[in-house]
């Protein structure tokens, strides 16, 4: 069963760089101070899994889809 993409050009970029922003937070429990708020930032690897695939399960359930319509006109 194939997966069908979801999640268009511009849509996948933001959720790889908000992603990462989020990930970014992470170094803050490694580096800086531990607080239990810096644990969110793993919260970041949804978005970039999202976005490096291109599919989103939520959308599916909301029937949202951001990817450009090929038209099949010749």
């Amino acid at each position: 069963m194939a997966i069908t993409k979801n999640v268009g050009g511009i849509d996948r970029v933001i959720r790889i760089v908000v992603g990462i922003i989020l990930l970014l937070l992470v170094s803050l429990v490694f580096v800086g101070p531990q607080t239990p708020w810096a644990y969110l930032g793993l919260i970041g690897l949804g978005p970039i899994i999202t976005g490096t695939i291109g599919y989103c399960p939520p959308y599916t359930l909301f029937g949202i889809n951001t990817c450009k319509k090929i038209s099949k006109e010749g």
